[in-house]
This record gives structure tokens, sequence and C-alpha cells, in this order.
């Protein structure tokens, strides 16, 4: 159990908590800088056509061919695009680009995570001519490869046990940037057709990445329409191809707009729940404070299309002696009776600075073993990618630590290039 000053410390710390973060800018464009095609939606990518003379007629089929290049083959240059006029392809270029955000560095855990320190393109002059940056990663397994995208540039809430709820909120990710990282992911492992040994990428079996988590950094839902935007394009069968079966949208229980996620975007649905109590999950999310647990409840109840097939996820994070007791399992069981349901447990990843600590194995046993015999599927969550900081609520602060380090470096007169260089050893 943990002690009564660590158990006041941590209570005093998220007593003074505020439920959301706001902004710090909004973006405002940089006029003359030439837009990149990559994760437009079809209806905006026509909109280019039509801009730079493209008739209305033919701006479709245009749209068409150029969607199949862009989304299906992952075409960098205007040039690659061979039943495409030389006057279109010369006119695309003038006007616009192919251009991936930049992979400012690249680490790879000892399990074959991989996590990518992203820069977007400068969005306004709050970017001083650089880009905001996020991270996004991809955890490989046996039979699926999951990458793991961030919504938000920081966080709009402030979930205690989570270091990007630690962190200001910038901005919210356009729909582009928000696609972007699986462009950017299969980028970086040749995930397109024709370039896997061995593998026909041109069906959905034969791509390394299988599975879009949104789980990285942000709250989702509080940047909805963007990730609507997103989902259209990664799900499109003639372009990345992604089933929204396999695009799972975590949310830590934005109650007014769950209904409409599963209405438009037609996505699988996880909860950040955490704890089952009111008053603790104000403490560990303090979003609770606003949507408490009966709210959130009923409208997973109502989540369209819920079914035994479309299972929702219940993520719960187990914190020594907060909440992971046998009442606690309990209660878990009782809440969810009646809803399709999956438990996640997810061992806490500690980070620095954190006040609570992860529960011991056998706890965390027990506690499966109290939700499985209640006829829940508990999956314990391996942690992945822990030494490169990669894992569940860790997103961020190894990048924010490097930079501190590269800082002093500079203040030393000494470069920072080698701190965001991609380790060749482990390539």
């Amino acid at each position: 159990m943990a002690t009564a000053s660590f158990d006041t410390a941590r209570r005093a710390a998220s007593a003074v908590s505020p439920i959301e973060k706001s902004p710090d800018v909004q973006p405002e464009g940089l006029p003359g800088r030439p837009v990149s095609l990559v994760g437009l939606t079809r209806a905006d990518l026509k909109e280019k056509l039509l801009a730079i003379g493209v008739t209305e007629r033919e701006s479709r089929m245009r749209a068409g061919q150029i969607w199949h290049w862009v989304n299906f083959r992952g075409a960098t240059d205007f040039d690659a695009m061979t039943n495409v006029g030389k006057g279109l392809k010369a006119d695309l270029a003038r006007a616009y680009t192919l251009d991936r955000p930049e992979v400012v560095s690249q680490q790879v855990s000892r399990d074959g995570t991989r996590k990518w320190l992203v820069r977007m393109a400068p969005t306004g002059k709050h970017d001083h001519n650089r880009g905001a940056e996020i991270e996004c990663v991809y955890i490989p397994g046996p039979d699926r490869g999951t990458l793991c995208v961030s919504s938000q540039v920081g966080c709009t809430l402030t979930c205690s046990f989570c270091h990007t709820g630690t962190q200001r909120l910038v901005r919210n990710l356009s729909g582009p940037e928000i696609v972007s990282q699986l462009v950017v992911a299969r980028d970086q492992l040749g995930d397109w057709p024709g370039l896997i040994p061995g593998k026909d990428a041109a069906s959905e079996a034969g791509r390394l990445v299988t599975n879009i988590v949104f789980m990285g950094m942000g709250e989702p839902l509080y940047n909805l329409d963007n990730v609507l935007d997103a989902l259209g394009v990664m799900s499109d069968a003639e372009g990345l191809g992604l089933s929204r079966r396999r695009i799972t949208v975590s949310t830590s229980g934005v109650v007014p707009q769950i209904g409409r996620l599963g209405a438009e975007g037609n996505a699988m649905l996880a909860i950040s729940l955490h704890a089952v109590r009111d008053a603790l999950r104000d403490e560990l999310v303090p979003l609770n404070r606003k949507y408490p647990i009966a709210d959130l409840l009923r409208a997973c109840r109502d989540y369209p299309g819920l079914s035994n097939a479309r299972r929702i996820t219940f993520e719960y994070v187990m914190l020594k002696g907060v909440n992971d007791s046998d009442a606690d399992a309990r209660e878990l069981v009782r809440l969810l009776k009646g809803i399709p349901a999956k438990i996640n447990l997810i061992p806490f990843n500690p980070w620095p600075g954190s006040a609570y600590e992860c529960s011991d194995w056998d706890r965390i046993e027990r506690f499966s073993e109290i939700v499985f015999n209640a006829g829940y599927a508990s999956p314990v969550r391996t942690p992945r990618g822990r030494d490169i900081l990669a894992a569940c609520g860790q997103l961020k602060s190894e990048t924010e630590k490097l930079r501190a380090r590269a800082r002093m470096l500079m203040e030393d007169g000494l470069g920072a290039e080698g701190f965001y260089a991609a380790p060749e050893a482990n390539d």
C-alpha cells in the first residue's frame, strides 16, 4: 500500500489540477507556403485541383489518379505518376508538394518498438519557422503491427498518472497531420506495395502497419472534426486501406462526442476508465468531474454499432494501493454488466516525477483473475518500448529531456545533432 505521506502528496497535487487546458495557439497558415497533398480528404484534393485550373468535369478522374499515387503507392514525387499528363504534373509541382513531416529522430527499443519524433510543417508565425513536434510509436507483433498516433500537440486533459497530461496543450493537429503519421510510418518501414520482400503489400495482410490506435498525445474527442477526416482517409479502400474495425479511438470520457464518433467514424472505441468510484476518478482523470462514471457508461451503452463483435475496450492502469484491490475488481465487473467489453489492464509505466507506483505483479494477476472469472477478457498489456519511454503515458517526456540536455550542450559550444540521429546499431 502507498504510505500516508505518499498518498497525501499525491492527493494534494491532484486537488488543484484543472479539468482541461486551452490551446496555446491557433494555426493561422503561412501565406505563400506550398501545401502538401499528403493526408487530404478526397473532397479537399479535388478542391486543390480545381484551384489550379482543372475543370470540374475532369477533376474527379484526376483526383482519383492522384489519390491512388499518394495514398496507395506512397509517391513522393509527381514525376512518378505515370498516368498523369506532363502538363498537369508540372502544374501540380508548381502549386503543391508531396512533402511529409520531418522525422527528427528515431528510437528503437530492445523489443522492436519504434518511436519517431516528427516535426510538422510550420503553420503560422507562432512556429517561428519551425513546426510543432509530436511522437508516434510503431509496435510490431506476431500477427499485427500497431501504430499509435497523436491527435494533439500536448494534451487538453490533466490526468494525474499520465506524463503527456502534465504538458501544455499547444494546438490540435489537422486531419492531414494525423494521417501523415501513418504515411511517415510506412515510409520508414518500407510499407508500400512492392517494397516488402516476400509480402503482397497490395493486401491488408501484407502490410506491416495493420492497426491504428489513437492513444498517443492528446484527447481525440477534443479534436473530433479532424479525427473524423483522418479516419476517412486512413480507411479508404482505394488508398491507405485500413479497416475501421482495426482503428481504435481512445477517450478519457468526452461524453457529448462519443455518439458522434460511433455514428460518423464507425471506429472501435476505447475508454480510459482507471477507477470505479467517482471520488478516485476525479483525482486520476479530472475530466470525470465534468462527465462522471454513470454518464460515461450510459454513453457507452448507447454507442452506435455496439455488439459482441464490436466490443468496447476499457483501459485500466494498475496503480499500487490506489485502484488495484479485489473490491475494485468486483466493482468494475458490476459497473460494466451488460456492456460488450474487453478490459485492458495496463501496468503503470513510470516517468520522472510521477507520484504513483505500478501494482505488484501478483496483485495484477489476482485482479485479472476476478475480472476473467466474471466473463470478461482481461489481458494484461505487456509494456512495450519502456526503455525508450514509448510506453503508455510516456510520450514526449524523453523528447523534452533530450532537448534540455541538447540546450546545455549548445550553451557549452557543442552541437545537438547527435541527440537526434537514428541509432544506426539498432536499424
